[in-house]
């Protein structure tokens, strides 16, 4: 809580108690941004706001009659970050920061990376809010500015000196993150995505790019020597570069790998010694968000031995080939795979280990970048014995019109189309035999259906647990 004349040039005492940029969450005593959004210009909901208890408005154009305290700045979405940034007292320079980007595998690195640090690292991202005094869903990856200094301060308010956080390719477009200058980032690959958003994919990459140019001089990049643009992100640095991968001149090279259903063995060499890791981690694409993360824990100061013995406790990430057990005598896969990309190294994956049918769940977000449709839908049907097609946050579009891009013109008689996607999974739960692998794809641990303006409650992993748990139909 901060004094308006302590946020502004302004003889008004008045407390503020928070910063909002959307009228209906207004409480008595916030401070309302009137920032301009993709669809929506929050000047228009100014009288609302007020009538909610707002105690001053800031605006980026002239607003008179009003009966609290106007604040005209240039740019209201600029603004938003710099007040929010003093109203919590600068809570990005009181932690180490550490940003993930990348197509896939930003969530399985961060989650790694904080369960690797320990109880004074935090976590924020696809996952949600994570730390020792507390745990909490979000919607976006990357939050606005508003609550993502919120949150920094709800971390150093419990003791965190460390943040890992996903940096999503979309919160660069926005401008979420321009503040922010962090201490460690890292590359984990980059594939073809969000062309809704970025328009052109080498839109995209260069806001991927944009976490390296925001690391600290004195801070380190650590990029994946394998991914296609790592030239490209790497000309970006003006940092230590460190990096992973399968090359000899790599600071971590990959040696080996050997997958097996119960996870991963790891060969690597570091600093001309050889290492072995065995982990519970699902696919040998762990192997590059393992790298990764020795080389945050190195960076940070832990010992490579120390770095092996906490890895070995990490048995699962949430939502991310994650394996769920209920008693079945079959194998169930829970995973947030949305791309192209990332559907195939998992089918992949699958296709190695399997010992009876692979049964896929899975749909494409409505009012996304439709181009990849029939990609994803072309990987599902060759590397999956059944597929069902289903719904995945469709907004406003129509189900089976998305279910008609990712099929295209397949005629294949190995798939079926359920709408409603918990019917879609209990269908699939029924269908499993013993030594089966249920692959359940695109929405991980998210905890809502998109459906048209709303967020409505809803998650795979509580849809699975119900079937076994609250039916009584364990084996």
């Amino acid at each position: 809580m901060k004094k308006l004349s302590e946020l502004y040039p302004i003889s008004d005492d008045r407390e503020i108690k928070a910063i909002k940029i959307h009228s209906k969450e207004v409480t008595e005593g916030d401070i309302f941004v009137c920032t301009k959004g993709v669809t929506a210009d929050r000047h228009d909901f100014i009288d609302e706001a007020i009538e909610q208890g707002a105690s001053a408005i800031v605006v980026s154009r002239p607003v008179y009659h009003k009966n609290v305290p106007i604040i005209q700045v240039k740019d209201t979405n600029e603004e938003l970050k710099s007040l929010a940034r003093r109203f919590y007292d600068f809570p990005d320079k009181k932690m180490t920061l550490i940003g993930v980007t990348g197509t896939n595998g930003k969530t399985s690195v961060a989650e790694i990376v904080e369960q690797l640090l320990g109880e004074s690292c935090a976590y924020l991202g696809t996952n949600g809010l994570k730390c020792k005094a507390f745990r909490e869903n979000i919607r976006n990856t990357t939050p606005d500015a508003d609550r993502l200094y919120l949150y920094m301060d709800r971390f150093v308010k419990a003791g965190c000196d460390t943040l890992v956080m996903e940096a999503s390719s979309e919160a660069f477009f926005r401008h979420r993150l321009d503040l922010i200058q962090y201490d460690i980032a890292v590359l984990t690959c980059i594939t073809q995505d969000h062309l809704n958003v970025h328009k052109t994919l080498e839109n995209y990459i260069d806001c991927k790019c944009q976490l390296f140019r925001q690391v600290k001089k004195e801070g380190t990049a650590i990029l994946n020597s394998s991914d296609t643009y790592f030239e490209r992100v790497k000309d970006c640095c003006n940092c230590q570069v460190l990096t992973y991968g399968y090359k000899e001149n790599d600071t971590l090279m990959i040696t080996d790998t050997f997958e097996t259903k119960e996870g991963l063995k790891i060969d690597f060499q570091y600093q001309g010694k050889k290492y072995h890791l065995e982990s519970s981690l699902l696919g040998d694409f762990s192997a590059l968000n393992i790298a990764a993360s020795i080389l945050v824990g190195i960076t940070k100061g832990l010992s490579i031995e120390e770095i092996l013995i906490r890895l070995k406790e990490i048995n699962t990430i949430e939502g991310r080939m994650e394996k769920l057990q209920f008693g079945q005598n079959y194998m169930i896969v829970l995973d947030y795979a949305h791309t192209p990309d990332a559907l195939f190294k998992i089918l992949s994956y699958l296709n190695k280990i399997k010992e009876g049918r692979i049964i896929t769940i899975t749909g494409s977000a409505g009012g996304r970048e439709k181009g990849k449709r029939p990609l994803m839908g072309e990987i599902v049907l060759d590397q999956s014995d059944f597929v069902i097609f289903t719904m995945d946050d469709p907004r406003n579009e129509n189900v089976d019109d998305i279910i008609d891009d990712l099929i295209g013109k397949r005629k294949d008689d190995h798939y079926i189309r359920i709408i409603d996607r918990e019917k879609a999974i209990r269908k699939a739960l029924d269908m499993a035999q013993k030594n089966d692998i249920v692959f359940i794809a695109g929405k991980g641990r998210d905890t809502y259906m998109a459906v048209k303006d709303q967020y409505l409650p809803y998650c795979d992993y509580d849809v699975v647990q119900n079937y076994f748990i609250k039916e009584g139909k364990s084996i």
